[in-house]
């Protein structure tokens, strides 16, 4: 085994910080879902890759700024968000049963990104992905830039949502005790209706971001349900800084053991890490 040189070792942790970035920009609504509203919502991953697509679709067709098209996705995926979430709380389905469901529309979702726009790859040329900045020796790519930003920026506010305004603090207190905190006049339903629009808004946002910098095919909806999970799970659910903590961390790992060993290896990184925080600390989650 070489050791890498110091440059290759840097850029590999900056690339890793970027990827992390990514995983807890995906992870955040999954983790509100889960930990406020206990559905566990796979289709989270279905609805960032369909944003991705549209994002494609309205950049290199309609010819609209790929960060222009978040002034469409978010509103949209806002009102699939609460339509998922009324049909969900309308039968009441359990945690478990809402896993299975939601993968259910995964599939769903993943045929019809087949349909409309095949499973060949596809791949948004845009001008963001032309500019690069250098530090010293080293590489910052414009749309990784663009992801850690937005992950870094919508992660820190809606932490001080939850922790310093009425609201937050209401969403908590129902999530928490939910007869309890409608005894004292919060509406938990339009609440949960609400976090859920967010949450979908916030898999339209990281959508936007899959398409700056990855290549799209539907096959690969499944590829990042793994990592971000153990993401998840990590940053401890309902905590919306936890995700980007254990996403750069993650992304970190995988990227280094990829410079001084292998990249077959870089998958194990997550899931080991995931394994040993659940035995030596069974109440993470």
């Amino acid at each position: 085994m070489n050791l890498p040189s110091s440059t290759l070792l840097a850029q590999s942790i900056l690339a890793g910080i970027f990827t992390g970035a990514l995983y807890g920009l995906l992870g955040l609504g999954l983790s509100l879902s889960w930990g406020l509203l206990r559905q566990i919502n796979l289709a989270h991953f279905a609805l960032a890759f369909l944003g991705a697509y549209l994002t494609y679709q309205f950049a290199s067709y309609g010819g609209v700024d790929p960060m222009l098209t978040l002034l469409m996705i978010v509103p949209l995926f806002f009102v699939l968000g609460v339509a998922v979430h009324w049909v969900l709380a309308r039968f009441k389905v359990t945690p478990f049963n809402s896993l299975l469901i939601t993968f259910g529309l995964t599939i769903i979702i993943e045929a019809l990104l087949q349909w409309i726009w095949t499973a060949d790859y596809r791949r948004l040329d845009s001008s963001y992905a032309e500019h690069r900045y250098r530090i010293g020796e080293l590489f910052l790519p414009l749309p990784e830039l663009i992801t850690l930003g937005l992950s870094v920026a919508i992660s820190v506010a809606i932490w001080l949502a939850l922790k310093r305004s009425d609201l937050g603090k209401a969403l908590r207190a129902a999530a928490e005790d939910a007869p309890i905190a409608a005894a004292f006049g919060i509406n938990q339903r339009a609440l949960a209706l609400m976090l859920s629009g967010l949450n979908a808004s916030l898999a339209g946002i990281a959508g936007v971001c899959i398409a700056l910098s990855f290549t799209l095919a539907p096959s690969q909806i499944y590829t990042w349900i793994g990592v971000v999970f153990a993401a998840v799970m990590l940053g401890g659910l309902g905590r919306p800084m936890g995700p980007l903590i254990a996403g750069c961390i993650i992304g970190v790992s995988e990227a280094v053991t990829m410079a001084v060993a292998s990249p077959s290896w870089a998958p194990l990184v997550s899931f080991s890490l995931l394994i040993l925080v659940l035995l030596v600390r069974p109440g993470r989650a």
